[in-house]
């Protein structure tokens, strides 16, 4: 059996689930050729962990201007995007341009013009897309779906969905380059794409029309300064102000977080530890959406930074009766410990109330790693051998698209305080305005 090539572009800390699984579970079917990123440093470190931690073989490595050399030189079948977030859409079509294959970690991309690149790209090229969905995968989310499919509560008229993000990983975020919206689309689009893309997954439809506000509420100076916080400090490393702060990310003594950021700035200049409580963050932190799909069904979304604990509740409504759903995941901090930790579910619970009839819990099989067990299925879907799917997780560049037009529709109405027309955003095929 011919292996599959891939080569990968951006190798922080979401990369690492990929080469891992390529280099240490899906050896014998993936072979991993090449590495790209604007860090050597980060790109050697990688190189360290495959051989040392996978027993696998080094790879070339290229620079970020050299991404067109790369494919040329090491003809991978399929690139998978890990880079930041507003670059994805430049690697996506000049991968497809070349003639691969892409599979691109979530969001597909941050804006609506990117969007429609990508679109009319593979409209251009015919190559195929996949947008790295884990959440779909994980064994609760199944069960919902499972249940809505098989009409357990009818019709779904009305959903109500919460998100909360802790004061570790939440936090993190107003740390890193997704502090600066222009880099990933803000929370409604980074995270949220999950979220959205999870509602769309479980009803079998699409966004119509999304109303949204959105301030930054907690995080940022100005807000520790009506606190009464009156020591401040732009990053932790080799800051006194920032000794004792419960929100400063210590990179000294991780070994993960030094050699992928600490080593690295010497290359890049990028700051992995700056202060949440600094100046320059232009993303929100609470987030409230409404919206409207084209099942006639209706949202109301909710998304929080700086919750005591993280997971989400989720209330679905039909006409048959309702499902409640509860999910409770344990602390994590991107690139500080194992990446199978992202996402582990601590606690699960989803309860049928049927419209004439006793409540009852539903019982289903418990996942085991990152986001909810969902990691290691997806993983097989891709480089694996995946069977038959009733669920159809698997997610091509419309399941993409739909749900970042969510989260960009939100970010528009938030900007306009106007209600935004998804369909009027982009042209995608097969979708009428």
């Amino acid at each position: 059996m011919e292996k599959k090539r891939y080569a990968q572009v951006g190798i922080g800390g979401r990369a690492r689930m990929y080469y891992k699984a390529i280099a240490k579970t899906f050896h014998e079917t993936a072979e991993l050729v090449a590495f790209c990123d604007t860090n050597q440093t980060r790109m050697d470190y990688a190189n360290s962990v495959l051989e040392e931690e996978f027993g696998y073989h080094k790879v070339p490595t290229y620079g970020a201007e050299d991404f067109e050399r790369m494919i040329e030189e090491t003809k991978p079948d399929t690139v998978i995007v890990t880079s930041i977030d507003r670059t994805h859409h430049r690697y996506i079509i000049k991968a497809m341009e070349m003639g691969c294959d892409v599979i691109s970690e979530k969001p597909m991309t941050v804006d609506a013009v990117k969007c429609q690149e990508i679109i009319d790209c593979i409209a251009r090229t015919g190559k195929n897309l996949r947008v790295t969905f884990n959440y779909r995968y994980s064994p609760h989310n199944t069960a919902v779906r499972d249940l809505i499919m098989k009409d357990t509560i009818g019709d779904v008229k009305q959903v109500h969905f919460e998100w909360l993000l802790n004061t570790s990983h939440g936090a993190d975020y107003f740390r890193r380059w997704h502090r600066d919206k222009r880099n990933s689309g803000g929370l409604l689009v980074h995270k949220a794409t999950h979220h959205f893309d999870l509602v769309n997954f479980w009803l079998g439809t699409y966004p119509k029309t999304v109303f949204a506000f959105g301030d930054l509420k907690f995080y940022g100076r100005e807000n520790a300064e009506e606190r009464g916080v009156t020591k401040f400090y732009s990053r932790v490393h080799g800051q006194k102000n920032a000794q004792g702060d419960p929100f400063a990310l210590v990179m000294e003594g991780n070994e993960q977080l030094e050699k992928i950021y600490l080593n690295a700035e010497k290359d890049d200049g990028y700051i992995r530890d700056q202060s949440v409580f600094g100046d320059n963050i232009s993303i929100e932190d609470t987030m409230n959406v409404l919206v409207r799909y084209a099942s006639g069904a209706q949202m109301s979304y909710s998304l929080n930074a700086y919750s005591p604990w993280e997971g989400f509740r989720v209330c679905f409504t039909g006409t048959k009766g309702r499902l409640e759903v509860e999910v409770v995941e344990a602390v994590y901090i991107n690139a500080g410990g194992d990446a199978a930790s992202e996402g582990v579910v601590a606690g699960t619970s989803i309860v049928v109330y049927p419209m004439f009839g006793e409540p009852y819990k539903v019982d289903f099989e418990k996942g085991v790693g990152g986001h909810g067990g969902g990691d290691s299925v997806l993983l097989n879907d891709i480089f694996g051998a995946p069977t038959d799917d009733p669920y159809k997780r698997a997610a091509g560049y419309i399941d993409g698209a739909m749900s970042i037009l969510t989260g960009i529709s939100a970010n528009k109405s938030i900007a306009t305080g106007l209600p935004v027309n998804v369909l009027d955003l982009v042209d995608i095929p097969g979708y009428r305005r």
